[in-house]
């Protein structure tokens, strides 16, 4: 190698990538411009530090461009610091791949090669000057070649740069593309959800329309019912009062059973009627004022005489100074009495006790608790279903239509309360009737319970 390297290089270049080598080879052609070689060297001299610079990047890993003035000649040298090449000479001659380096070889006034197996790459190419390049002062060419490399850094930026704004507009046309593919999805999802919605107030008008003719259908029907059965129950009441004679024990049992009979059925007729009036929201609620003591002492006087068993004790807790009620009186009494009853029907032993007490400042509680067959926590809210009714011997044994805790249940909310039951099998039951000391007409409709619920003439008086 020859001694360029004692004249500091005028510009030197980094190999990086495939665009560093159209840099040097722009720099390799503006510094033969700049030393005045003739246009055919210049071409020469570019060429070949482009094929060399190429080969650095290539294969070997990237490296650097040093330019140099001496006396005498124009001096580029290329390092890298790959592999390196194991047979220069077949290299050199053409024999062993590399064209471009024979070709570099060809195409300058001086070619030097040094490489080492692990050690790099070094190449020196130089181009004879002119008398008159001779003379030249280097500085005012570095600084030309500086200027360049600059305007090479800013040009590069800007590629880089243009690269970037392009691989960004790519990502945006793809973008674009998917938001516009999720916008036909969600485009057909939303013509799904208006046709869904469209079907469900389709089925929704179906199912008020069967409601209401369910509605009709059981009022009819109850009304054309109960007229015979009133008649059953007066016919039954008058020969138990023996107005047409006397009746054997036996004609006494049979008229009693036809009486109970016809008094179960009346019951359920009542209870459908009631339900058929609340699910049309035609239910009256007519407030008046009373006291819980009030009502215990109507409950205790109707139930005694149906108390036929000594092994069961009805029990109603001491009326505490409650304030007044101001609610349906006869709504509250069928909600306790539909309660009460249920307790008697599954208590064989033990006793049924009513009792009340204070919940903040404006509801009361009535509780029904027995020591009864009690109910699995899986039945427990199932029991408030319309004709829905636990399998038990008791109640096979026991008459009843699965009405009675449904209705309840309803009343207390169009009362604006709750009913809510805790239990535990084989240990009885507790009925918890949550009823507000005042009733607040609601002017919202509940899904379950009807449109609306309207005030009596009784209300009306009150107000």
């Amino acid at each position: 190698m020859t001694s360029s390297s004692r004249h500091p290089p005028l510009a030197t270049t980094a190999l990086r990538r495939d665009g560093d080598i159209l840099v040097a080879r722009r720099q390799a052609l503006r510094l033969a411009e700049l030393v005045q070689l003739d246009p055919q060297d210049q071409s020469r001299l570019a060429t070949a530090v482009s094929e060399i610079a190429r080969n650095a990047v290539r294969h070997g890993g990237g490296g650097t461009v040093e330019f140099a003035l001496t006396p005498e000649m124009l001096v580029v040298r290329v390092t890298d610091a790959g592999p390196g090449i194991a047979d220069v000479r077949a290299v050199l001659d053409g024999r062993a791949g590399g064209l471009g380096i024979s070709a570099a070889r060809r195409l300058t006034d001086r070619f030097e090669l040094e490489s080492r197996p692990g050690a790099g790459t070094t190449v020196e190419l130089g181009k004879r000057l002119g008398r008159t390049a001779a003379a030249l002062d280097p500085a005012p060419i570095a600084r030309a070649l500086s200027e360049e490399a600059r305007v090479e850094d800013v040009a590069g930026e800007l590629r880089d740069q243009q690269r970037e704004l392009l691989r960004a507009l790519a990502q945006l046309r793809a973008r674009e593309a998917e938001v516009d593919r999720l916008n036909r999805e969600l485009a057909e999802t939303n013509r799904g959800v208006v046709a869904l919605y469209a079907e469900l107030d389709e089925r929704a008008a179906e199912l008020a329309r069967a409601a209401e003719l369910k509605s009709r259908v059981l009022s009819d029907i109850s009304h054309e019912i109960r007229t015979p059965l009133n008649a059953m129950l007066n016919v039954t009441r008058l020969l138990l009062d023996r107005m047409d004679g006397d009746l054997t024990a036996e004609q006494e049992r049979q008229v009693r059973l036809v009486r109970d009979s016809a008094g179960t059925l009346n019951e359920l007729v009542s209870d459908l009627l009631e339900m058929a009036r609340m699910e049309a929201g035609k239910t009256v609620v007519r407030p008046s004022e009373f006291t819980v003591q009030d009502l215990f002492a109507t409950l205790r006087g109707m139930f005694r005489p149906l108390l036929t068993s000594d092994a069961v004790a009805l029990v109603f807790g001491e009326a505490q100074q409650f304030p007044p009620l101001h609610t349906d009186e006869a709504k509250v009494g069928q909600i306790l009495r539909n309660l009460i009853s249920n307790a008697l029907k599954f208590t064989v032993a033990g006793e049924v006790r009513v009792s009340a007490e204070l919940r903040g400042a404006d509801r009361i509680a009535f509780m029904v608790a027995d020591t009864g067959i009690g109910i699995a926590p899986e039945d427990q809210e199932r029991i408030f279903q319309e004709f829905y009714q636990i399998e038990s011997p008791l109640q096979r044994a026991a008459q009843g239509t699965g009405l009675g805790l449904p209705l309840s249940r309803k009343l207390a909310e169009f009362l604006g309360g709750s009913l809510s039951v805790a239990s535990e099998p084989g240990r009885g039951s507790t009925f918890t009737a949550v009823i507000p000391c005042r009733y607040a007409e609601r002017r919202t409709s509940d899904r379950r319970e009807g449109p609306h619920v309207r005030r009596g003439a009784a209300e009306a008086q009150h107000a």
